[in-house]
């Protein structure tokens, strides 16, 4: 027909084709619909509305843009930018990801990259175009056509039950009411599995994200249950021993942190060299997991022998023999010896002797239940008395201590202690003590008091609280205690007292691997007639450092604080020698400063002229020994007065162990 206009109505049919050509040609200067259409695979697999995909877009396919003036070579600039099919997303956000503005030279590689980067939003559908226009005065007006994804409505949230729905969506609601945004619901999807890890919940994870029509997004967590529990590698500990330090049992949701606390549990044991956990899907059902706790079992009889210093027992050797899995149980049994030259570096208070001490200690880790420990012991001690000058003091007894972990506070443990103990104080240099006596007045009458001892029933309760990360080289935490002890006169009832004591310490990390301390202790008689030989003393390695054993005072009641800052030796772990000698790697130089006072002293405090609250300050060098405990060397300078006896530009003091409680 057009054919026909032309032959009969040239006129007409040129009209009618520059009409066509106007309206048409903005639209067959560009490329084909495939250009304006990228492909899903060139999308990265966006997601469908059925199953949403977790994972980002990375390229559009290029759009070509082509000129569609007659001189293509001819610079043209952008005259205007109109974005079309915006509902929910700021026209402000997308100009800012096409990054073209008006004035600049039309380029259509910018233009490309522009739209790259406005898919990459997450907010819109692969179905974008660009469409130059060209204008009259020869610039180009850029028309952006674009689609909004469906808007989120809602969550559902499926299968959790160790992290609450909230904690879950948390991180999912700034995306309610807006477009369907990929890059930001992996970025939920990523925190939702972080806040899992955080917990412990190392095999939870994100089954699948569905959404629905009306724009809801359905998200299905796998949070992993434990199968089985199985134990492998034990010869001679019986099974039923390594289970009942299994806290985690089948059927609850495997945690990470708690698997590492039996792990850490079934160390302290110490019948094994190495413990480690295997983690296998279980072949019927992959979302559920079947665990082995591998043991390695250790030589857990010993014979030791061994010797060392120390401020209390002097020079000295020691004996002991032990098993620490006896029959399979976990239950430990020792014996042990020391001889000992007898307190050095201390005042004339002190008679010089041997000491002489002896225990024999059983422990069940499993009394009653898994959460109360029984410990016993047998003991004597003979030596030079540190409380009551010029005496020597023999102790025979034995004491029964039940220990029960709480279950609401893990960190909470009760103890209770029965004791009995025959205390014997007999005289050591009676013409010294009575020069004393009578140099500041004191009826010698008064001396038989000081000698009082007796046979005492004890009990004693007590709570402890502990945090610390290690109980080896700790650098956190907090570890307190009270106790109270009810000491029953069994041979004379006027003898009877009780009194209350307490301590708290705390510590700090310091950069890596240094620590802060901050140390409290307290005591006092509650009630009754304390004979001296039980008093409480200030003065020596585990109290005020600087000052003689007792060197402080001695009386009814005491307290005193410490701060402490300890630090690895530099380079030392980096030695070969360290390399070899793991327990090197323990070492900490210290620097501390100590300060306390006695309350109600007794008569020992005024025949030696001590004076009753003491500052100090110095530095030391402590080494932890496994199984003996710190091993501590400390040099104290006094600040404040030191008696006569009183080492006044400092004192050595030498520790082993470490007076928690």
């Amino acid at each position: 027909m057009l054919k026909d206009w032309n032959l009969k109505n040239p006129k007409l049919y040129k009209l009618i084709l520059s009409l066509v050509m106007v309206v048409f040609a903005p639209l067959t200067a560009f490329a084909t619909e495939e250009d304006y259409f990228p492909s899903l695979s060139d999308l990265g697999g966006y997601a469908s509305r059925e199953t949403l995909a977790i994972a980002e877009p990375d390229t559009v396919s290029p759009v070509q843009v082509e000129s569609s003036v007659e001189n293509p070579k001819k610079t043209r600039h952008v005259k205007d930018i109109e974005i079309h099919g915006l509902n929910v997303v700021s026209e402000v956000d997308v100009l800012s990801k096409i990054n073209i503005h008006k004035g600049d030279v039309y380029n259509k590689d910018a233009i490309q990259e522009g739209l790259k980067n406005v898919y990459q939003m997450g907010y819109f559908t692969e179905k974008m175009r660009a469409i130059p226009v060209n204008n009259s005065d020869g610039t180009v007006t850029l028309k952006v056509i674009l689609e909004e994804n469906s808007p989120i409505t809602d969550f559902t949230i499926e299968g959790n039950t160790v992290v609450s729905t909230d904690e879950i969506l948390e991180p999912l609601l700034e995306m309610k009411g807006k477009p369907q945004n990929i890059s930001q619901l992996n970025g939920a999807i990523e925190k939702i599995q972080n806040i899992y890890s955080s917990k412990g919940y190392i095999l939870a994870r994100i089954a699948s994200v569905t959404d629905d029509p009306d724009g809801t997004v359905n998200i299905k967590i796998k949070e992993g249950t434990v199968n089985s529990i199985a134990i492998s590698g034990n010869e001679k500990t019986k099974d039923f021993v390594i289970a009942r330090n299994i806290l985690v049992e089948p059927g609850t949701v495997y945690n990470e942190n708690q698997v590492k606390q039996d792990i850490v549990r079934l160390y302290s044991t110490q019948s094994f060299k190495d413990v480690t956990r295997e983690i296998e899907p279980c072949e019927d059902d992959p979302d559920t997991y079947d665990i082995t706790i591998n043991v390695q079992e250790q030589r857990t009889a010993s014979i030791s022998l061994g010797g060392g210093i120390d401020s209390v027992t002097g020079v000295f050797g020691s004996v002991g023999i032990a098993n620490n899995n006896f029959r399979g149980l976990n239950q430990r049994i020792a014996l042990n010896g020391i001889v000992g030259s007898g307190l050095i570096l201390n005042d004339a208070s002190i008679k010089r002797r041997m000491n002489l001490q002896v225990d024999l200690s059983f422990f069940e880790p499993h009394f009653l239940n898994a959460d109360t420990s029984l410990m016993t012991k047998l003991y004597f001690r003979d030596y030079g008395s540190y409380q009551v000058p010029l005496a020597i003091e023999r102790r025979i007894g034995g004491e029964v201590t039940v220990a029960h972990r709480m279950k609401r506070n893990r960190h909470l443990s009760s103890m209770l202690t029965l004791g009995v103990e025959n205390i014997n104080v007999s005289e050591g240099d009676f013409n010294k003590i009575a020069s004393m006596y009578s140099r500041y007045g004191i009826p010698i009458s008064e001396r038989a008091k000081e000698l009082d001892g007796g046979l005492f029933l004890s009990l004693s309760p007590a709570l402890v609280y502990d945090t610390r990360d290690s109980n080896i080289v700790t650098r956190k935490g907090t570890i307190a205690n009270i106790r109270f002890d009810e000491e029953f006169g069994l041979n004379g009832f006027d003898k009877t007292h009780g009194k209350l004591s307490g301590s708290i310490k705390h510590y700090v990390p310091v950069a890596k691997k240094s620590s802060l301390s901050f140390m409290a202790r307290a005591g006092g008689k509650i009630h009754g007639n304390m004979p001296e030989v039980m008093a409480y003393r200030l003065g020596g390695p585990y109290s005020v450092r600087g000052y003689r054993m007792s060197g402080v005072g001695t009386g009814d009641a005491f307290m005193m604080g410490s701060v402490e800052f300890a630090t690895p030796i530099p380079f030392l772990d980096r030695t070969r020698l360290a390399q070899k000698a793991s327990f090197l790697n323990n070492i900490r130089f210290t620097v501390f400063a100590d300060a306390g006072k006695v309350f109600s002293p007794t008569i020992a405090s005024k025949v030696y002229d001590r004076p009753l609250y003491a500052i100090s300050a110095g530095v030391g060098l402590k080494l932890y020994i496994p199984g003996i405990g710190p091993l501590s060397v400390d040099y104290g300078i006094p600040f404040t007065n030191v008696g006569d006896y009183g080492a006044k530009n400092g004192y050595f003091t030498f520790g082993v162990g470490d007076l928690l409680y």
